[in-house]
């Protein structure tokens, strides 16, 4: 049986939440708890340059995360892949995913326990 997942492709995430207020509301979570949780890395400047910058933002899933299991039996994507408004977030199994990660960097692959 496949396993399915999350395919997080942060090099382009804006930073916009759409993924936390959806999962929030998927899963009806309280204040202080989330299902994923944005994480931000900068802004600094890259050593010895004059104008290069860093500033990332990384959706990260936690514990909390059922990756949607009501919508998908349902046939949708998960809440986060949904209203995610620059499409970085991709559901499906894991072999296909994992199997992308070779393809680019700035990614990372989320496996619930």
């Amino acid at each position: 049986m496949s396993r399915n997942g999350l395919l997080i492709d942060y090099e382009y995430c804006t930073g916009c939440h759409s993924c936390e207020v959806a999962c929030k509301k998927e899963l009806n979570l309280p204040n202080g708890k989330f299902g994923i949780k944005l994480a931000k890395n900068g802004p600094f400047k890259l050593k010895d340059t004059e104008d290069k910058w860093e500033l990332t933002y990384v959706p990260i899933p936690t514990q909390l995360c059922d990756l949607c299991g009501d919508r998908v039996a349902a046939g949708k994507k998960p809440s986060c892949v949904h209203h995610c408004q620059a499409s970085v977030i991709e559901y499906g199994p894991v072999e296909e995913l994992a199997a992308k990660l070779n393809n680019k960097g700035r990614q990372v692959l989320f496996v619930p326990e």
